[in-house]
């Protein structure tokens, strides 16, 4: 595993393929309030590329490039808040989008575990720490430890989804995936704008 840090965006003429990897670090949970201070990708190649974001930054042209190119598949874990985070950062909707945790809800109905450790162990064979998942990602220098932690969210997903897509197409639920997986952007949308609780979903009763 080898971990490449980036300053402000990815660098030029790096290409990832055709599906990524992606996930992000926050200083909390609402993408309304909490700055976005970390982005890390992968090929799925055992290696990860990580973006530090500074407080204040609105553009990364080869990150949000890459987020918005049709021919690119972002791969995500809890994708609706990623998205949202991502949006709120740099006003790009990240799309085509493929949610791990959204597939294993959808065709793992014998569990309610869906988390990424419990995905990570049961379709990976990966055992995953979550030390660092309540570090301090605004730090100007971040730890070794915190880059680990962020890099093992994604080395594993293009595992985890083979299996999930052979789970779902064995259960036939493929199309019903795909079609949920498009709506993540107008639902990360909604969440942004106040219609993401469940007092004011508007999906809800």
């Amino acid at each position: 595993m080898a971990n490449h840090l980036h300053h402000g965006d990815l660098p030029d003429g790096l290409a990832l393929g055709p599906v990524v990897a992606i996930d992000t670090e926050t200083m909390g949970l609402d993408p309304r309030r909490d700055r976005l201070c970390l982005v890390q990708l992968s090929a799925g190649d055992g290696e990860c590329h990580l973006v530090q974001i500074a407080q204040g930054q609105k553009t990364a042209p080869n990150l949000t490039r890459m987020l918005a190119d049709p021919a690119v598949l972002k791969l995500f874990h809890f994708a609706r808040f990623d998205i949202a985070a991502l949006y709120n950062a740099f006003g790009v909707l990240t799309r085509p989008v493929y949610c791990t945790k959204v597939a294993s809800k959808l065709v793992r109905t014998y569990t309610d575990r869906h988390g990424l450790k419990d995905l990570a162990r049961d379709l990976a064979g990966v055992d995953l720490s979550k030390q660092q998942q309540l570090s301090d990602w605004g730090a100007a220098v971040l730890t070794q430890a915190q880059l680990d932690y962020a890099a093992s969210d994604v080395l594993y997903l293009h595992r985890i989804k083979a299996v999930l897509d052979e789970l779902l197409a064995r259960e036939g639920r493929a199309e019903l995936a795909a079609a949920c997986h498009a709506f993540l952007p107008t639902r990360a949308r909604l969440d942004l704008l106040g219609w993401g609780g469940d007092e004011g979903d508007i999906l809800s009763h």
